[in-house]
């Protein structure tokens, strides 16, 4: 038995620095840290700790990818995502300066994968928490593969449902970070 694991660094991050912002008084709640943009930019991912977390000991992992913008020359983010195990996959920003293709591409590879990768008891974990996944979810889910949702607790609700098991970080948020 094998997990595949692929995480949304953008999503995971951002959304980590609100539950941070909530959490260390910066924001009321959650919520509110969403909507009003507040984050607690002193909070960063450890990427090793993530890692082990969402995919457990390295001999147990068939695969991590870990998908996002593609940063500035001088920013050492993949490096250090590369240095902890991941395999990582980045797209250009658009004109606008927007992350596009990431939520599409870990689709493609995930459902890619479950076709490829995908042997007998091995099972997907997905480090995300927005309703984009659901139906890749769900069509995974009812293949019999086991998918576990690993996010902030403001997850999407209907992909908390649609998934195999949900792990909230939010317990987790001192643990995970640098």
């Amino acid at each position: 038995m094998a997990n595949l694991v692929y995480v949304d660094n953008s999503n995971v991050w951002i959304e980590g620095m609100h539950v941070a912002a909530a959490e260390h008084g910066k924001a009321p709640d959650v919520w509110a840290a969403v909507q009003n943009r507040i984050c607690d930019y002193e909070w960063k991912i450890d990427f090793g700790k993530l890692f082990q977390f969402a995919g457990g000991d390295r001999s147990d992992v068939k695969r991590a990818a870990l998908f996002g913008s593609r940063p500035p020359k001088n920013d050492s983010l993949w490096n250090i995502a590369r240095d902890r195990g991941f395999e990582v996959i980045v797209h250009d920003r658009n004109v606008a300066n927007k992350e596009k293709k990431v939520d599409s591409e870990i689709v493609t590879q995930m459902m890619a994968d479950s076709y490829t990768k995908f042997e007998d008891g091995d099972e997907f974990t997905l480090v995300a928490g927005d309703g984009d996944y659901v139906p890749t979810v769900e069509h995974l889910v009812e293949r019999g593969i086991k998918v576990t949702v690993i996010f902030w607790e403001h997850a999407n609700r209907e992909l908390k449902e649609a998934c195999s098991e949900f792990v909230s970080l939010n317990r987790y948020l001192d643990h995970l970070a640098v």
